[in-house]
């Protein structure tokens, strides 16, 4: 002992844990790793409170597990012992010394361990299982992981009956050495890892060799899914399997967690699997085990490879959610208040997550009538605060506050203006411009924050904050930074996404070319630039949720201008990916703010792109009063180029309506307004429609002539888009000449031109129209591979072309 710190060897703690049989030993146990943990870290012990304030419990309960006042829980007891430092041998040995000790205390003869002779080393207590390989042996662990169980769980006794009928089937039952599964999958919040959680604490004590649970994150908003290469990882650090016996390879992996299983008796909780294939891997071989796997999706996989029994959990009915909500709030206060109780029911669909949200609320108020609350659920609108308490082991904010504080002042300063980004992950570009600073330094303040578990690194350079610790950055921001430093940082942010989106419409598209935002960029906003197309669609595709909810943001704070350019350089891609109801939102907002503005220009542009989303989705009657609209005030500005592209937009409204003549009509007028404007790529573009316009009417050599010239035209221009829609007019005229090799090396043409342009919806018509080719020259199979790939495109969009093609197919087949 030097200076009270404790210097005795490792093998000593093993030895003395080998041989602790009373509350007092465990405890002197306890005080031996504090001290040795003090040494290794170079600082004092640490404090009572600082153990509960890590820990998320009262100093008082630790300074009773401390001092063998009492015996810590098993749960806590793993806690307690990993932030202390212990390894995964220290761990089992003292895991197994607790469970002596209170086998002893409850009167049950527990013979001790035999021990190495001091010096020798001492062996862990449990027996070594098979190493990897042939090799040294693997030391056996007695994991304990399972989170604490739900102190009052209500309802799903029928569920847990059937789960326990599954454990107490025998082999006959379910065959002989066949791996057990449980399955449990339901919607989200519907209580799946409760359920799972509170069936295995009751059945933990079957399972001698200990009980491991991994959380799989498959269904994370931040996207940070545990792979299965992580989660094999992470079992064999649970079963005590050192780094260094741990193989490269997955299949090694695999191969090793079930040779370390072999022969034990484990429960292993796998929670939120993204799907079967996620847990595939992760599954024993040993027939004495049983995994419960829990998903959002059915695990149809696991029943049908692995025969896993299914559990699925359905919505609460209404007598069994008044009962949870009874048992959160307290029979009387709900019987005093029936009405309130069904409406709080009724309101919160018998979703178990949205019950004990409200009966959280309840709780912690109790002077609150029941219908105040209920009125609350009834109006929307205001959040529910229900996760603030007295006791630091209850108290998010508290446990929270734990690691904020320790924050060096630019990490926490970040971190609360991560508060203020809307979407769901953000980028290392943006999290500068949020913050005004340079990359290179946001860099080290976000590994701060990540190392902190305050924010989660995602792939693709991506970081993520749970839900809950963005509520708490918010709420710090408003208490530590002043209105306008809050201001300044959103007007960053809005900044930076739209002239971030500017610079990607700009390599998205060749015509027209996006007006600059209105004003550049306040200081410290470092826009991304984008090399091709390609680069500029990926970007898009990851950050749209985000640039939809910035544009929310920009309104607002009242960033009108900001807001109507975000509008425009979103709608190529928003309109090319189908994502038509959020483009509808966005245009219908920015149309009021340039109204407001008096942007007469910004006007047309709103009417014409929500014009264009109900052209998309047929809605034909609100895409005319829409596109007549921006037609008035383009003639009132004297635009003949948008006029043009207006005239163009009613050929294609008219097309969808069958109305053929009127629409050739249409492509003729844009024509010569194009031509009038001196815009001869958008007179390119129209001669291609007039085209069009001739082949819907039978008028094919017609089409041929006036789509050559477009097509002579767009050439010169590197027009993608027009080229891309001149092609396909040419295949349409081949295929209804009889020209069906022609029409396919068109169509081809168009297909990869679509692709390039990411343009899902008329990649989907093009496939279409190369299914027809297959069916009229009798290739059943490639008219049967073009349709079955334009119905997948067309149900991801949730278009109602696929209905036509899917009942080609179904001809097809029959």
């Amino acid at each position: 002992m030097v200076h009270g710190v404790d210097t005795r060897p490792p093998d000593r703690l093993l030895r003395d844990a080998a041989t602790a049989r009373t509350v007092d030993d465990l405890a002197g146990l306890l005080r031996a790793l504090r001290r040795r943990h003090a040494r290794r870290e170079g600082h004092r012990v640490l404090s009572y409170r600082l153990l509960a304030a890590r820990a998320g419990w009262s100093h008082t309960a630790v300074a009773e597990y401390l001092t063998g006042k009492t015996l810590p829980p098993t749960d806590r007891f793993d806690v307690l012992v990993g932030l202390l430092g212990a390894s995964p041998i220290e761990r089992g040995a003292l895991a197994s010394a607790r469970d002596r000790v209170d086998e002893q205390r409850r009167g049950v003869e527990v013979p001790l361990p035999v021990t190495v002779a001091a010096g020798a080393g001492a062996a862990p207590p449990a027996a070594p299982g098979p190493g990897p390989g042939g090799g040294d042996p693997v030391p056996r662990s007695v994991p304990r992981q399972l989170p604490p169980a739900l102190a009052r769980f209500s309802g799903r006794q029928a569920e847990l009956t059937r789960l326990t009928e599954f454990a107490d089937a025998t082999d006959d039952d379910r065959g002989a050495g066949a791996v057990r599964v449980v399955a449990v999958s339901g919607t989200a919040g519907v209580g799946k890892t409760t359920l799972a959680v509170h069936w295995a604490h009751q059945v933990a004590d079957r399972f001698p060799d200990g009980q491991l649970y991994l959380n799989l994150r498959g269904f994370d908003p931040d996207g940070a899914v545990t792979e299965p290469a992580a989660a094999l990882r992470l079992l064999l650090d649970g079963l005590g399997v050192p780094p260094a016996r741990v193989p490269a390879q997955l299949d090694a992996q695999t191969a090793l967690l079930r040779t370390t299983l072999a022969g034990r008796r484990m429960l292993i909780v796998l929670d939120n699997a993204r799907d079967s294939g996620h847990v595939r891997m992760l599954l024993p071989s040993a027939p004495r085990c049983l995994v419960v796997v829990t998903s959002r999706n059915q695990l149809t996989g696991l029943v049908a490879a692995h025969g896993a029994f299914p559990v699925t959990l359905d919505l609460l009915d209404g007598s069994q959610a008044a009962e949870l909500l009874r048992h959160r709030v307290g029979v009387a206060r709900c019987a005093a208040e029936p009405d309130a109780v069904d409406e709080i029911v009724a309101r919160c669909v018998g979703l178990p997550l949205a019950l004990a949200v409200v009966g959280a609320r309840a709780a912690t108020a109790p002077q609150m009538p029941l219908a105040a609350l209920a009125a609350e659920l009834r109006t929307a609108g205001e959040r529910l605060d229900a996760l603030a308490a007295d006791d630091p082991e209850l108290g998010v904010r508290s446990v929270f506050s734990w690691s904020y504080q320790a924050l060096s002042p630019a990490a926490a300063q970040l971190f609360r203006l991560l508060g203020n980004h809307p979407g769901p992950t953000i980028c290392l570009p943006a999290a500068a411009s949020l913050a005004g600073r340079p990359a290179v330094e946001v860099r080290r303040v976000l590994g701060e924050l990540v190392r902190s578990h305050l924010l989660d690194e995602l792939a693709d350079g991506r970081y993520g904050l749970h839900d809950l610790l963005r509520v708490y950055a918010a709420e710090q921001a408003r208490r530590s930074e002043t209105a306008a430093d809050r201001a300044a940082a959103v007007r960053r942010l809005v900044d930076h996404y739209t002239h971030s989106a500017y610079q990607a419409d700009r390599a998205l598209q060749s015509n027209p070319v996006p007006s600059p935002p209105s004003s550049p960029a306040v200081s410290g906003v470092g826009a991304e630039r984008f090399a091709d197309a390609g680069a500029a669609l990926a970007w898009f595709a990851v950050e749209q949720p985000v640039l939809v909810a910035v544009f929310d943001v920009a309104l607002a704070a009242g960033l009108d201008a900001a807001a109507v350019t975000l509008s425009q350089v979103t709608y190529t891609f928003l309109d090319r990916r189908g994502h038509w109801r959020d483009l509808l939102v966005m245009q219908q907002a920015a149309l009021e703010v340039a109204r407001r503005l008096g942007d007469t220009a910004a006007q047309a542009a709103a009417h014409r792109n929500i014009a264009r989303a109900y052209t998309r989705t047929n809605c034909h009657a609100e895409a005319e009063t829409h596109l007549l609209a921006a037609l008035t005030v383009e003639q009132g500005r004297g635009d003949l180029a948008r006029q043009g592209l207006t005239e163009m937009a009613l050929a294609l409204l008219r097309e969808r309506q069958e109305r053929h003549r009127e629409a050739l009509a249409h492509g003729r007028t844009a024509c010569e307004l194009y031509e009038a404007a001196g815009d001869l790529r958008g007179a390119g573009k129209a001669l291609n429609v007039v085209g069009w316009q001739h082949a819907r009417l039978g008028e094919y050599a017609e089409t041929l002539s006036w789509c050559g010239r477009a097509l002579e035209v767009l050439q010169g221009f590197a027009d993608r888009p027009g080229l891309a829609s001149t092609w396909h007019s040419l295949g349409y005229a081949y295929q209804h000449l009889g020209h069906p090799d022609e029409a396919a090396a068109c169509y081809q043409e168009a297909l990869a031109l679509f692709r390039g342009l990411g343009d899902r919806h008329l990649e989907a018509l093009v496939l279409s129209s190369l299914g027809e080719i297959g069916a009229q020259t009798g290739d059943v199979s490639a008219a049967r591979r073009w349709w079955s790939a334009a119905v997948e495109i067309l149900d991801g969009l949730q278009h109602p072309d696929a209905e036509p093609i899917r009942a080609r197919l179904t001809r097809l087949r029959g």
